[in-house]
């Protein structure tokens, strides 16, 4: 049987890996977008790389956390960083406007978290 606190544990572990998978997809992403369609070497092999290690990390993370939810925040990290960093890397732009809407993102992925977070609560009281 496992006890609350490997419970606890175990959905950190899960959460810290979706965190790298959204860093390693915010690498993949500026990393296509510099490799200019697979035509420089150092962007492409970054971009192989990173792809091969985002799709890992959201694996490991997808074993504890429910695979939508798990998907979403995932996307949201990549979509955010890869706007934030393309503009500041590759001189993209990023309007007020835009950067509204990505905040909307945010606080989509930070409820999602914290829904997750009470659902793991209620299955605790379950077994207490």
């Amino acid at each position: 049987m496992t006890t609350v606190s490997e419970k606890h544990a175990s959905n950190r572990q899960a959460w810290a890996m979706l965190l790298l998978a959204g860093v390693f997809e915010i690498v993949y992403a500026l990393s296509v977008a510099g490799s200019q369609a697979f035509t420089v070497m150092s962007w492409s092999i970054s971009a192989c790389v990173s792809f091969l290690l985002t799709l890992f990390a959201l694996s490991v993370a997808l074993r504890t956390i429910d695979v939508g939810i798990g998907y979403a925040v995932w996307a949201g990290i990549g979509a955010i960083g890869a706007a934030v960093f393309g503009s500041i890397l590759f001189d993209q732009s990023l309007t007020l406007n835009q950067a509204i809407w990505l905040a909307v993102i945010i606080a989509g992925v930070i409820w999602l978290k914290l829904t997750s977070s009470e659902k793991l609560q209620a299955d605790e009281s379950l077994v207490s």
